[in-house]
């Protein structure tokens, strides 16, 4: 369904992102997992053309995006972004029904579709009114992924969407996007530095080291046998938190 070839993207005299390849076939989730500035945010964000390319190409449905006017593109993608970007001045009901009213859809049919989508991603219907500022994180971070999806995509791009919640937020939020892309068939790619939350969520891993991508694979194969001492490196602190889990429990965890 997405296909990224050899892309390239230079910000002045830096390379961001250098040759990188890799294809997400329908249904599956790929995760781009990497330090700070490894280049899975400009990539990600090449996909739906909030960045262009410098060099290479991104087909969706075996169409080249950048033969797409970009509008249009982002209509058939849904974005939920780090910090979640919601209108402040708009209750929780107007900014999930935003991408729909974009479209000129009925009042009456939108309405429909927004409380069908806040009850998907597990929101209560009488938080409906109310404006950013009075929700949580947790929350603000459903309402945001409802945005994503009210437009019924096939295909969902996430960037860190759960990387600023506490913990237990956050592992609500995981097992409550596991229900939903289970429901949904997503298709999609996320970014994340959490390479626990990667080996959570994803099919398969691509992890990227300055613009270039060391290793894709599944997180059994990435388990198996890391290409790169990165990947080594990466897996460590799941696996040593998941040894000293069932170390305390008398390896019953």
């Amino acid at each position: 369904m997405i296909e990224v070839e050899g892309l390239v993207r230079r910000f002045g005299a830096t390379l961001a992102v250098d040759g990188v390849s890799f294809r997400v076939g329908e249904g599956e989730l790929l995760a781009l997992v990497g330090f700070s500035g490894s280049g899975k945010t400009t990539t990600l964000k090449m996909i739906n053309r909030l960045v262009e390319p410098t060099a290479g190409r991104v087909l969706v449905d075996g169409a080249d995006a950048a033969l797409t006017a970009p509008h249009e593109l982002r209509r058939r993608i849904g974005y939920v972004f780090q910090r979640v970007g919601l209108f402040p001045h708009l209750s929780v009901e107007e900014n999930v029904a935003m991408p729909l009213l974009l479209t000129g859809r009925g009042r009456e049919e939108v309405r429909a579709r927004v409380a069908e989508v806040l009850a998907l991603v597990e929101l209560d219907p009488s938080l409906g009114p109310r404006l950013p500022a009075q929700l949580s994180g947790g929350q603000e971070q459903r309402v945001g992924v409802a945005r994503a999806l009210v437009a019924s995509p096939r295909l969902v791009l996430l960037d860190e969407p759960f990387g600023a919640l506490d913990p237990v937020t956050r592992d609500r939020l995981q097992q409550s996007f596991l229900r939903l892309r289970s429901r949904l068939k997503l298709t999609g790619v996320v970014v994340t530095h959490d390479m626990g939350e990667a080996l959570l969520l994803a099919d398969r891993i691509g992890v990227m080291r300055a613009g270039r991508m060391v290793q894709i694979g599944t997180p059994a194969e990435l388990l198996r046998a890391p290409a790169d001492p990165l990947v080594s490196e990466m897996l460590e602190s799941p696996l040593r938190h998941a040894r000293h889990i069932q170390g305390l429990t008398g390896g019953r965890a």
